[in-house]
């Protein structure tokens, strides 16, 4: 158990029997009154948001989970499987327990997988990636109309900005928070 003044962003807790986490937190004081925390949470189970606040002074119960090192095997059309490094198990999540890491997912890729009370519920995405460029948009000398940038696809099928230097065959790094392109990688 903790309290409302441990809150913080990425701390996970349990609500309604169900992992959630925290996204952004605010603390309000009002001239009157008791003082205020205001959350919103992320629900890791269903993906939903919800905003909460809390008074000071409460107590939360908090989230245990478990990580394991897995590595993406491949996708049968409707579930993704993973094999846990240690152990050597299959683990099976849905493209919706995935969300976004679906964007930077390549086979024989290392991540994590977290897991509360034994069941896997989403998967934890190194903070950077590198993924080749397959398709590039033609892009004119001169073209000054725009920005610096044009758009990519890389290797999953995720499509992003870069900068014009890039061609297609280039191996570019990417930040899985923000979906931004980072740098060119090394081969």
């Amino acid at each position: 158990m903790s309290t409302v003044s441990d809150l913080r962003k990425g701390l996970t807790i349990v609500m309604d029997d169900a992992p959630y986490v925290v996204t952004s937190f605010e603390f309000v004081k009002p001239g009157k009154g008791q003082a205020l925390y205001r959350t919103r949470l992320r629900n890791l189970l269903t993906g939903a948001i919800i905003d909460k606040t809390y008074r000071s002074g409460e107590t939360l119960e908090s989230a245990t989970l478990d990580r394991h090192s897995v590595q993406y095997l491949y996708n049968d059309g409707v579930d993704y499987h993973f094999m846990d490094t240690g152990s050597y198990e299959q683990i099976t999540l849905s493209a919706e327990a995935l969300d976004d890491a679906l964007n930077y997912l390549t086979e024989n890729m290392t991540l994590d997988v977290l897991f509360f009370r034994g069941k896997a519920i989403a998967v934890e995405m190194p903070n950077s990636v590198n993924l080749r460029v397959t398709g590039a948009d033609p892009w004119s000398k001169g073209d000054t109309s725009g920005s610096d940038a044009r758009l990519v696809t890389v290797e999953t099928g995720y499509q992003l900005r870069v900068p014009t230097f890039i061609r297609e065959g280039d191996l570019i790094q990417i930040d899985t928070r923000t979906g931004a392109y980072l740098t060119r990688a090394k081969e």
